[in-house]
C-alpha cells in the first residue's frame, strides 16, 4: 500500500462522513488508489441497521451495477484485438437473429446507437427481467428512438445485447468470459454477479420525509448482467482503477485502453463535461479528466473514476437508493490527494549514450514558421513545440528505415519523418507530416519562391 500523509487521511476521512451525514446515506464507503495499489479507505454510517455503528469497510460488498458496462467494454475490445470482430462490424454480422440492421460495435460501445433505454417490458416497475433466452426478441421489438451518433442516449439494453456478443464469440457465459479474462488475472476475487455471501453493505432507500430507511430487494437482472448485474468491493475496485491507469498486456493493452478513454460522443452537449469513449464516462473538472463509470441499482449507488496522468483513482461506495452524486465523491477524494499529498515526481535518470544516427538532427528546426527542439532521452528521439503548453506529451519517433521514422505518439502520431542529407552527411532539412523543417525560419514564400 502507497501511504497517504496522516493529515490527508484525516481531510479525505472527513469529507466521507461528511457525505454519509448530509445524504442521508445508512453506509458509505470511500477509497483511494495510487502507484498500483490501494492506498487509502474509510467507511461511515453503517453496514447494517440491523448491528447499527458498524461500519462498512474495503472489503464490503456493494452492488456496483452500471460500472459493470466497463468490464464488458474491456471484454469487447479484447475479441476486437484477438480479430474476432470489428467496431465497425453491423449487430446483424455477430448476432443474426437481430432485426436491427446497422447498429455498430462502435455504436453500441459509445451509447450511440440511438436504441431505446431498457428493455421492453417495463423492467423496472414489473421487477421482472429478460432471460438470456428472451433478451435478443425483445430486442427486436425494442425501438430506435433516434438516429446514430445524432444525439447521446444511454442505453442498459444495449450494453446487454454487448453481453450476448461476448458470450457467442467466446463460447461460454459472459461473467464466466469477464472471469476468465478479467477478474482473474487481476485477481478480483469478490467481484461477482450479484453478491457472494461476505461481509456487505444491506442497501436501503432513505425517504425524503422521513429517517427511517427502507431495506431494498436484491434483484436478480437475467441477461441484463453485463450492462449491471456486478458487486464488487473497494479493494478489488482498486485493482480494477489501477488496470485502467496502468493496463497489464494478459488483460489488454496499453494502446487499446487508451483508444477506449478517446471521446466518440458528448454527452453534456452545453459545458462538454461529460463525454464517453468506448464503454468509459469521460469525466471534466477544471483542467482534470477522469476516466470510469457510475453504477446504480435499488439500495446502491457507486463511482470509480482514475485520473490517469498520475494513476490516482477515487472509489465512492453509497448504501442508499437516495445518494450522493457518486463520481462527485470519487473524483473529490482524487483531487484532495493530489492537491495536498501529490507523489514526488520521478527521479531523473540520465542517458547512457546518443545514438550516431541522431548526429545533427538534435536542437532546433522550424516548421511554418515555428521552432520545435528535437531532443533524445533514453536513446530515443523526441519533438516538441517550444511554445507548447507543459502539460503536452512531445512527438516520439521510432526508427523504421534509415533516415527515417515512424511518429509513435504525441503530435501527428503515425506520420512520418524523414531526415534529408547533404554529400557530407549533415542533415539539411527535415520532413515531418510532409511539413518542410529547416533550421532557419522561412516563409512560404522562401520555401517555394517559384
Amino acid at each position: 500500500m502507497t501511504e497517504i500523509a496522516a493529515r490527508t487521511q484525516v481531510a479525505l476521512s472527513r469529507i466521507v462522513a461528511e457525505r454519509q451525514s448530509k445524504g442521508r446515506v445508512p453506509g458509505v464507503v470511500g477509497a483511494v488508489a495510487r502507484a498500483g495499489s490501494l492506498a487509502w479507505s474509510a467507511g461511515a454510517g453503517s453496514a447494517d441497521l440491523d448491528n447499527p455503528g458498524v461500519p462498512p469497510t474495503a472489503d464490503s460488498q456493494f452492488l456496483i451495477a452500471s460500472q459493470s458496462k466497463t468490464l464488458t467494454a474491456v471484454a469487447i475490445m479484447a475479441l476486437r484485438d484477438e480479430g474476432k470482430l470489428s467496431l465497425d462490424d453491423p449487430i446483424e454480422k455477430l448476432i443474426p437473429q437481430s432485426k436491427h440492421e446497422g447498429i455498430t460495435v462502435r455504436q453500441m460501445l459509445s451509447h450511440a446507437s440511438g436504441m431505446q433505454r431498457e428493455p421492453v417490458g417495463d423492467v423496472w416497475d414489473l421487477m421482472k427481467f429478460p432471460s438470456r433466452e428472451e433478451l435478443v426478441p425483445g430486442w427486436n421489438e425494442a425501438s430506435r428512438i433516434g438516429k446514430p451518433h445524432h444525439r447521446f442516449h444511454y442505453s442498459n439494453l444495449v450494453f446487454s445485447l454487448l453481453g450476448e456478443i461476448v458470450a457467442r464469440i467466446d463460447g461460454r457465459s459472459w461473467y464466466d468470459a469477464v472471469k476468465a479474462r478479467i477478474l482473474d488475472p487481476l485477481e478480483m476475487r469478490r467481484t461477482t454477479v450479484g453478491m457472494d455471501g461476505g461481509p456487505a453493505q444491506t442497501g436501503y432507500y432513505v425517504p425524503p420525509w422521513s429517517d427511517v430507511p427502507v431495506k431494498e430487494p436484491l434483484l436478480d437482472i437475467g441477461a441484463m448482467d453485463a450492462c449491471g448485474g456486478l458487486a464488487s468491493t473497494a479493494e478489488d475496485l482498486a485493482k480494477w482503477a489501477m488496470f485502467i491507469a496502468n493496463p497489464v498486456d494478459e488483460v489488454l493493452s496499453k494502446d487499446t485502453l487508451d483508444e477506449m478513454c478517446q471521446v466518440q460522443i458528448m454527452a453534456d452537449v452545453d459545458r462538454w463535461q461529460l463525454a464517453f469513449g468506448l464503454g468509459f464516462m469521460l469525466l471534466r473538472r477544471g483542467d482534470r479528466l477522469f476516466v470510469g463509470h457510475d453504477g446504480g441499482m435499488p439500495g446502491h449507488i457507486t463511482s470509480t473514476f482514475v485520473h490517469r496522468e498520475s494513476g490516482t483513482a477515487g472509489i465512492a461506495l453509497f448504501g442508499s437508493t437516495s445518494s450522493p452524486a457518486p463520481s462527485a465523491l470519487a473524483t473529490d477524494l482524487i483531487i484532495k490527494v493530489l492537491e495536498d499529498d501529490p507523489l514526488p515526481p520521478e527521479a531523473w535518470v540520465p542517458g547512457t549514450e546518443v545514438p550516431a544516427e541522431y548526429a545533427g538532427v538534435l536542437g532546433t528546426w522550424f516548421s511554418e514558421g515555428s521552432p520545435f527542439d528535437f531532443t533524445v532521452k533514453g536513446g530515443v528521439l523526441h519533438a516538441k513545440g517550444r511554445g507548447a503548453p507543459e502539460h503536452q506529451a512531445p512527438a516520439v519517433f521510432e526508427r523504421i528505415a534509415e533516415d527515417t521514422y515512424r511518429t509513435v505518439s504525441g503530435r501527428e502520431t503515425g506520420e512520418e519523418l524523414r531526415i534529408t542529407r547533404d554529400a557530407t552527411g549533415t542533415p539539411t532539412k527535415l520532413h515531418w507530416a510532409t511539413y518542410l523543417c529547416t533550421r532557419e525560419p522561412l516563409s512560404f514564400g522562401e520555401i517555394n519562391p517559384g
